[in-house]
């Protein structure tokens, strides 16, 4: 019969899995206390660093209804539990597991879905979605002013080839008579 800490224990983490978009599953052994704790500074605010027990875990993870790959839950297990941009996470830990090599990232589950070491890499190989919103409103931001000036571009080009026109027809004929006058040199009707 299951004690009332382990019950609380499995409630907590089940919480967390419910909660979190992002879990990234790691083995910390051989970290020491002040390298975990600067691991969860390092995740910042959206992310939180649990050590838990592997038992527990699949017992949470089947009450929060996460399909989790129990091969993950081998070893000494701590879990980044991810509220926010799982983006930004996924490249703390692996930054971290660069200067740490005792971080093991050993896979993970986003919406639903297992993740493998491989895939959280390559999740931390995306730009982060403050970045790619950026580059995304500045790409939106430019399509109009291309347009405008796509479209100006005729309009300009009709007005300076009517003023070069007129400038040659200016240019070309000083003393040419105009329609309203009459050329000097011809000789004018007589009145009947």
């Amino acid at each position: 019969m299951p004690n009332a800490e382990k019950v609380a224990a499995v409630a907590d983490i089940a919480e967390k899995f419910s909660q979190a978009s992002a879990a990234l599953i790691t083995e910390y052994r051989g970290l020491t206390v002040k390298q975990v704790t600067d691991l969860r500074r390092t995740l910042g605010n959206e992310a939180s660093y649990a050590i838990v027990k592997n038992t527990l875990t699949k017992r949470a993870a089947q009450d929060a209804g996460v399909g989790l790959d129990e091969s993950l839950l081998v070893g000494p297990t701590a879990i980044a539990f991810v509220t926010g941009d799982p983006v930004v996470a996924a490249k703390g830990l692996r930054d971290f597991a660069r200067a740490n090599p005792l971080l093991v990232i050993k896979g993970g589950v986003l919406d639903g879905k297992t993740l493998s070491a491989a895939e959280v890499a390559r999740i931390a190989d995306l730009e982060s979605r403050e970045v790619m919103l950026a580059r995304l409103a500045g790409a939106m931001q430019a399509l109009p002013s291309r347009a405008a000036a796509l479209f100006q571009a005729p309009l300009s080009q009709m007005a300076r080839l009517a003023k070069a026109l007129e400038e040659k027809q200016a240019a070309g004929a000083p003393g040419a008579a105009t329609a309203d006058q009459p050329d000097p040199e011809t000789p004018a009707e007589p009145a009947e």
